[in-house]
């Protein structure tokens, strides 16, 4: 499925991300957008032959160095991308010329970028050109870039020039002074080292020529070192570039020049480290992906952001974070916030715990920055920095610098005052360990961080003698709208909570390891007293509730403020803080992002106080409507879109989520250029999962209570929990599902020596109500068997193929492809079309461009394509398009209770059942989706006996290909084949069609096949 982005010349498939005209007022968001990356670094998407105002930039996680004002900032690194084109005489550039046609897409399978055009250069010579690149996820040391040149009309001199350049800047600031570079017989190379951090970078790279004959010179140009050559190139014949970079830094290793030398020397091409590549994301999206049918927009839109927080995340540093515009641009100089553990960590948590860890362990290695901060400001233990880099230390900046010559700087008071991010990071890593049963971690890092913060706690809070209670005064709470209030909340409940955690983790310490705890007593200071003080706080500090209403007061005094209506500003295009100012905004009740029901959002998992359905509603009543959600923070709409479909307000929960979900991809708030919306990032994928998933987490393990917007047909992914993968499959009007266990307990029934019963797995099936799976007294198959039963067969259940059994679908493939051969130019008829028959796309689609060149983004691209075709042609199916014979046996079988799965390799199964007008009377459906393996393969077949709550031998399959009779038989299942018998012969009963079959009949037959085989073998 493919849909138009708005304003942005977008086109959204399932995976890639097309843009289809150059827009230059849209250059630095795009930039942004089209950002590539592997965990340990981020490219912008720039263009590789430069653009005036552009922005290029590559930022390796961990490298920062000192600047004024802001304290310190991730470094742009030397820009690895300059390949120079000069196409007889004229240097090709978007910006002069003619760009005749142009197409950029992002593949989000494999975090590969392409670029096509064609360009007529000012003298009037025509050339197509394109580049690929990518950041190896299988190695994040390597960068790769090829460009492939095909003059149209003329024949000329083409020049090359590839380089580095080592003078990057971060928006008019040089973070580097030169050492040294050169030539190897490889390529050029680079060193260059930070101003202040004194971190070491070395660069290498490599070009080679293909199609042309063309030798290599060397320029070393101070800071620039290039690779140039030039060729005669001949009209219609299209020469390759390949440019191969390698960069280390002496954060990694002590000679990173040697080391991306002696890299460079040992490269495969271009084409061997892309299928590297690609293998690595294919590992990478098995555990993260998140699959929604039904809304094609939402399709993409969700992996993208899954796509950029998962090039963000270090995979092998645990000294560095994401920070909150990840590695994709200059907004908050690369600084760290709450996002990461908050927003961003649990899509880590649960599907890539390796990297959660890495997130975590670097708050344990900051601590001494953190206790740096609490000795600073008079308190004790450890006291986490609002913005923190490298050293853990706070840099937040003091003053924000406008753009007004003569107006006055403003005050950043978040340094000083917004402290719940001490509770926020104890709450992740608490999180974490719970997920993941980590008790490692937890007693070497994670404990440390819980007690030394929750030190920090006690000496924080005042106690109020006339109320006798304590209190938290003078802070930010979430709500930064308001900037100075005392017993903010979300402040106090958080500052509760986490002591409450200490105590029970210092209890399990003590516990589980004693040595550890003797060690952190010493070392904390962390006494009886000190612990005693704890129960006092956590008994006695202040909240501002009423228990009667449930209606928590965000802080004191927010009661008296003056109230607003925002629906009366729903036509501004800015925050309520910039429409009233700073002074004005403290005055009112206008929030910005959630700070009650925020604090309600994290106790929600575990029901811990405030959190109830009364206190929900009541709260969202009150501030939602005081929220400032589209303009106030990125990080609030995702927060109110779980909250809202937790409130059954499906329409509002589709909204605000929808907002967040393309805040860069249609740069919504105006500010995509500074780099991706990394929280939001985040929220997305909780409130996908938690939101719309309805995932609650039991002492079992995640559950499901799915409530999917309208439109959503299908919600697939899987979560890690302990120390196994749950698989969630959900459709609308599902109850709670996890259906790993019962896939597991089908694969265990199945096997030659199942267990007994499922008590002697190490999972016991956790059945869905839907989804009963067999009882272990039921009668266990055996696969080989060709017959099921050798009694009366017990059937509860028909499994249907779609195409050639109940519909024939097969000329509207054919006219899907037609138009797509007609449009590529190769010739295509329906003599063709049967050489197709029972071939998947990928194969018919190869078959078609027989040895056409094409490279496998285009390959992928026609496949979608194709596919939208058929999408469109299916959507004019009615009742009149089923087969004879097929809606009278359906109808047939729901009379006798026998239970109805569709059982089909297509995609586009649940569309075209839908348009059938059969959707009622199907039960389940397996499609090409639901499993791995195609047939022959049994496991879409035993997929939909799993789905249908039956046993492989209480199910008969109609098929009417050859390998779905095998694949029904391979299941242990009875077979009915459609067709000719040199087709489906091997099926136990053949008919020619559906006209005038009857169960009854049916039921004969296989009856009579049943007794006949126990017969013979009796004898």
């Amino acid at each position: 499925m493919q849909t138009k982005g708005r304003s942005r010349n977008f086109i959204y498939t399932d995976w890639i991300l097309i843009e289809t005209q150059f827009d230059p007022d849209q250059l630095q968001s795009k930039e942004t957008v089209f950002t590539i990356g592997n965990g340990y670094l981020g490219t912008r998407g720039s263009f590789e032959e430069g653009y005036p105002h552009a922005l290029p930039g590559t930022f390796i996680n961990g490298v920062y160095d000192d600047v004024p004002v802001v304290y310190t900032e991730l470094v742009n690194c030397p820009d690895w991308l300059p390949l120079i084109i000069i196409v007889n005489g004229d240097r090709f550039r978007l910006d002069r010329g003619e760009i005749l046609s142009y197409d950029r897409q992002l593949d989000l399978r494999e975090g590969l970028l392409i670029r096509a055009l064609r360009w007529r250069s000012p003298s009037g010579n025509t050339i197509d050109i394109s580049f690929e690149r990518f950041a190896s996820l299988a190695d994040p040391h390597v960068l790769a870039l090829r460009c492939h040149l095909t003059p149209i009309d003329f024949d000329g001199l083409i020049e090359i020039q590839a380089s580095i350049n080592g003078y990057p800047e971060n928006q008019g600031f040089n973070h580097w002074e030169g050492l040294d570079q050169g030539k190897t017989d490889q390529g050029i190379w680079l060193q260059r080292r930070t101003r202040h951090s004194r971190i070491e970078l070395g660069m290498a790279a490599k070009v080679t020529i293909l199609g042309a004959e063309a030798s290599l010179q060397v320029n070393t140009a101070p800071g620039y070192p290039t690779l140039s050559t030039n060729f005669s190139a001949k009209a219609q014949q299209t020469v390759t570039v390949e440019k191969l970079v390698t960069v280390f830094t002496s954060r990694e290793i002590d000679t990173p020049v040697s080391a991306a030398q002696e890299k460079l020397a040992h490269l495969p091409d271009f084409t061997t480290l892309q299928k590297a590549n690609q293998q690595a994301w294919d590992e990478v999206w098995q555990q993260s992906d998140i699959l929604i049918e039904g809304d094609s927009t939402a399709t993409f839109a969700v992996r993208y952001n899954l796509f950029q927080l998962l090039i963000a995340g270090p995979p092998n540093d645990d000294r560095v974070n994401i920070p909150a515009k990840t590695l994709s641009g200059f907004g908050y100089r690369g600084h760290i916030f709450w996002d990461t553990e908050i927003f961003m960590l649990p899509m880590f948590i649960f599907t890539q715990p390796a990297i959660a860890r890495n997130l975590l362990t670097y708050r344990w290695l900051t601590l001494p920055g953190a206790r740096r901060k609490a000795s600073h400001y008079g308190y004790k233990g450890a006291m986490f920095a609002w913005e923190s880099a490298d050293s853990g230390d706070e840099v937040t900046p003091r003053w924000a610098l406008g753009n007004d010559f003569y107006g006055e700087d403003v005050r950043i008071w978040c340094r000083d005052r917004e402290i719940h991010i001490n509770a926020d990071i104890p709450y992740a890593a608490w999180n974490y360990w719970q997920t993941t049963g980590d008790d490692e971690w937890m007693q070497k890092c994670g404990a440390e961080i819980i007690l030394d913060t929750a030190i920090f706690w006690a000496s924080r809070v005042e106690f109020n003698s006339e109320r006798q209670q304590y209190e938290i005064r003078g802070v930010i709470g979430v709500d930064e709208y308001h900037e100075f209030v005392h017993n903010n909340a979300f402040t106090n409940r958080m500052a509760q909570w986490h002591l409450e955690k200490a105590i029970a983790v210092y209890d399990w310490l003590v516990q589980k390891f004693p040595e550890r705890a003797r060690e952190l007593e010493e070392k904390l200071q962390l006494t009886s007293e000190v612990r005693s003080h704890w129960q006092d706080i956590i008994a006695k500090i202040l909240f501002l509730y009423d228990p009667s209403t449930q209606l928590i007061e965000q802080c004191e005094g927010f009661f008296q403020l003056e109230d607003i209506n925002l629906a009366d500003d729903r036509g501004r295009d800015r925050s309520m803080q910039a429409v009233l100012g700073v002074d004005q905004t403290n005055k009112y009740q206008v929030i910005k992002q959630p700070d009650i029901l925020m604090l309600l959002y994290l106790m929600r998992e575990s029901a811990d106080f405030p959190y109830s359905e009364k206190a929900l509603q009541v709260n969202w009543d009150y501030y939602a409507p005081r929220t400032d959600i589209t303009y106030g923070s990125s990080l609030g709409p995702a927060v109110h879109a779980i909250l809202a479909s937790d409130l059954g307000k499906s329409t509002e929960a589709y909204e605000v989520f929808m907002h967040a979900l393309m805040v860069d991809l249609e740069d919504n708030r105006g500010n995509t250029s500074d780099g991706i919306h990394g929280a939001s990032a985040g929220g997305i994928w909780q409130a996908v999962i938690f939101g719309f998933g309805g995932i609650q987490i039991t002492e079992n393990g995640p559950v499901a209570n799915p409530h999917l917007p309208d439109g959503w047909t299908r919600l697939k992914f899987k979560l890690r929990w302990g120390n196994k993968w749950h698989e969630f499959d959900l459709g609308k009007g599902q109850v709670a599902q996890d259906i790993t266990s019962q896939l597991k307990y089908l694969q265990l029934s199945l096997s030659q020596n199942p267990p007994l019963s499922p008590s002697s797995s190490s999972s016991p099936p956790v059945p869905s109500p839907q989804s009963p799976i067999p009882t272990p007294q039921s009668p266990i198959p055996n696969p080989q068997s060709p017959v099921p039963s050798p009694q009366s067969p017990n059937i509860q259940g028909f499994i249907f193929d779609l195409d050639g059994v109940l519909t024939d679908t097969a000329e509207l493939h054919y006219l899907a492809w037609k138009k797509l051969a007609d449009e590529e130019g190769i010739p295509f008829n329906r003599q063709d079309n049967e050489a197709l028959r029972g071939v998947s796309r990928r194969a018919s689609l190869m078959l078609i461009l027989g040895d056409r060149p094409y490279t496998e983004a285009q390959i992928i691209e026609m496949m979608e394509r194709k596919n939208q075709y058929y999408v469109e042609l299916i959507q004019n199916m009615t009742s009149k398009d089923l087969l004879p014979g097929a809606i009278a046996l359906l109808d047939e079988l729901r009379q006798a209770g026998i239970k109805i799965g569709i059982g089909s390799a297509s995609k586009n199964a649940q569309t075209v059942i839908e348009r059938l007008g059969i959707a009622d009377k199907v039960d389940a459906i397996a499609d090409g989706y639901s499993v791995q393996q195609p047939k022959p393969a049994p496991d879409l077949f035993l997929y939909a006996a799993q789905q249908l709550g039956i046993e492989p031998t209480q199910s008969v399959v109609v098929e009417d290909a050859t390998a779905g009779v095998e694949a029904a038989l391979a299941a242990g299942m009875w077979a009915v084949g459609l067709g000719p018998v040199e087709r489906v012969g091997a099926a136990h009963v053949v008919l020619p069609s559906l006209a005038g079959i009857k169960w009854a009949d049916l039921r004969t037959k296989l009856s009579d096949i049943a007794r006949q085989k126990y017969s013979g073998t009796s004898n």
